[in-house]
């Protein structure tokens, strides 16, 4: 999982009289996760207490059936037709009236061909009244995004947005289509100031 601002821009020596015309653009990093380590138990919480323990299933680390690299690991879920939830805090507070945009980008990969099921990260508000283990499908969020998949004909990468004004949840009304095969695939939302995506 990679949360940035938008990328630094790097140039060559060919476009250095460039760079008195064009800003530098900074990119500031609020969270990153490889899961490439034995430590990822420990900067994340699993939703032990969000649905009864038949109901969950378990994380484990692997880099999967197919990889190129076998230390390029992630998580997977172990078991079908089971509830999977997990968090992790952000070291630092995003601010988006500091007029930059957020980048939210993560890999899903669905070894098995997958019928009914969804990858989402929820971007949560945080503070003292979040309870880690109870993270789940009901908790609250600022913003939701990820492939659903759902039989043959309800394939989508959903981006909702909840308003705290209006105590609702903001879909996004075009289509965007996801991949159910079982390829890795990026999703990439950014996000700018003025709620446009």
């Amino acid at each position: 999982t990679l949360l940035q601002t938008p990328p630094i821009m790097k140039l060559s020596l060919f476009s250095a009289a460039l760079a008195v015309v064009v800003p530098a653009v900074s990119a500031e990093v609020y969270f990153k996760e490889q899961f490439n380590d034995d430590g990822w138990t420990d900067r994340w919480t699993v939703s032990s207490d969000w649905k009864s323990k038949s109901e969950l299933g378990e994380w484990e680390q692997t880099a999967g059936k197919w990889y190129g690299i076998e230390s390029d690991k992630g998580i997977q879920t172990s078991e079908d037709a089971r509830f999977y939830g997990l968090s992790a805090p952000m070291t630092k507070t995003f601010n988006s009236p500091d007029g930059k945009d957020l980048v939210i980008q993560y890999s899903v990969k669905h070894e098995q061909k997958i019928d009914c099921g969804g990858a989402y990260i929820k971007l949560l508000p945080g503070g003292d009244k979040f309870e880690s283990t109870k993270f789940g499908g009901d908790s609250p969020y600022g913003v939701m995004f990820g492939p659903d998949i759902c039989g043959s004909s309800n394939k989508r990468t959903h981006v909702i947005l909840h308003s705290d004004k209006k105590d609702e949840n903001l879909l996004i009304k075009k289509n965007v289509s996801c991949e159910s095969d079982q390829l890795s695939h990026l999703y990439t939302l950014v996000l700018r100031p003025d709620n446009t995506f």
